[in-house]
């Protein structure tokens, strides 16, 4: 089960850090357009590797069920 609960820290962890990452690009849109970009482009890299975590979640708790 530690697997499981390293799992869900690890999905928490990258939820917090996007949506950190978005509210920064949205911040920073009027004022600085380079590091707007950046936060988006992180943000989207984070996205991608929280949608593999939901992915491999939901496949271990089918796996489980």
């Amino acid at each position: 089960m530690s697997r499981l609960n390293q799992l869900k820290r690890y999905r928490k962890h990258l939820e917090e850090r996007y949506n950190k990452l978005v509210e920064r690009a949205n911040d920073y849109k009027y004022v600085d357009e380079g590091k707007s970009d950046r936060s988006a482009f992180k943000a989207m890299k984070v996205l991608e590797k929280l949608n593999r975590i939901k992915y491999l979640d939901q496949e271990i708790s089918n796996a489980i069920s």
